[in-house]
């Protein structure tokens, strides 16, 4: 069966995904400006590969009838991103939210008339910076798994055909019923890693290193209760060991808020900090370190530019390649 693809947001994770989709399946990207006509991957094995995909703004979106829109933007634009174009989609439309934290998942699961699916993936992409190459050109930085579902288990064949579909084009993917769950846990990572190599500019792996690792440690520590009163089930080898196993596999990384630090963008530290802090907050549990590290962040936020027309929408990567 022939299914369109509309991916709104061409930063890494929408280019990544897009060029991949492209292969076999139709599929648009939709951004502020239209990309190149040929998009340039490289992949974890080091190998080049052109690919044309068609690239849209908003004001000729209604050329297209997508089957799935995929949300690639940054957790803090994603409201402002599909209030500029739900007046031109069928409200049947299936959503895919791919943001990093979580938030804006049951904003939007609960506003959409249509079916809503999260993914949560383990996929790394970055684009080449400018004064290394061309703008175009994204890297694959390494293979991973993505998990498909719904907030409350619904639309499971949807979301299975879509992790087909995902599969299909070379980025394994599996339909959960917990994706809730998995959502968290992800954010539970996040937390222990992107606010700390963003403040200090260091790749995943030096946070194993003094001064870092006690500071991953104390992020830890404020983690677990959290997890626990909100119901998330730690993994098999517990906190410590799967976030210390997910810095050793990820070590040579760039995550997505060291990359927005970077090139001078506004970081997700809302949607990764602030669902924690809520949690804090309501189960009275004290977090002296994730507030901190949230203050820091949110005192070295550039300012958020929308497209004319456009507010700014609620806060919420890692993916690692957004």
């Amino acid at each position: 069966m022939n299914h369109s693809h509309l991916i709104v947001g061409p930063g890494a994770l929408g280019r990544l995904l897009a060029m991949q989709l492209a292969a076999c399946q139709a599929t648009t990207l939709l951004g502020r400006r239209p990309l190149p006509e040929t998009l340039t991957l490289v992949s974890p094995e080091g190998e080049r590969r052109c690919r044309a995909v068609p690239s849209l703004t908003s004001e000729a979106l209604d050329s297209v009838t997508p089957a799935f829109v995929h949300l690639t933007t940054k957790a803090y634009a994603t409201q402002a991103a599909l209030d500029a174009i739900a007046a031109r989609l069928a409200p049947q439309t299936p959503l895919v939210l791919w943001q990093n934290g979580y938030g804006v998942q049951e904003t939007l699961t609960r506003q959409w008339p249509g079916p809503v699916l999260c993914a949560s993936t383990t996929e790394g992409a970055y684009i080449i910076d400018k004064k290394r190459g061309s703008e175009s050109e994204v890297v694959h930085a390494g293979h991973g798994q993505t998990v498909i579902g719904h907030l409350t288990g619904k639309h499971r064949e949807l979301a299975e055909a879509l992790a087909a579909l995902l599969s299909e084009a070379g980025l394994p993917g599996q339909a959960v019923d917990d994706i809730r769950v998995r959502l968290w846990q992800k954010l539970a990572v996040n937390a222990a890693i992107n606010p700390l190599v963003a403040r200090f500019r260091i790749r995943n792996g030096q946070l194993r290193d003094r001064p870092f690792r006690p500071m991953v440690e104390a992020t830890i520590v404020e983690l677990e209760p959290i997890m626990a009163a909100e119901a998330i089930p730690a993994p098999a080898n517990g906190w410590h060991g799967w976030i210390w196993q997910v810095v050793k596999a990820t070590a040579g990384n760039r995550a997505s808020m060291l990359q927005d630090v970077l090139a001078g963008r506004p970081t997700e530290h809302e949607a990764i900090l602030g669902p924690l802090l809520e949690a804090a907050r309501r189960h009275g549990l004290e977090v002296s370190n994730l507030q901190e590290q949230y203050q820091t962040l949110a005192q070295r936020q550039p300012k958020i530019q929308q497209p004319q027309g456009q507010q700014q929408g609620n806060h919420v990567d890692a993916h690692p390649g957004q």
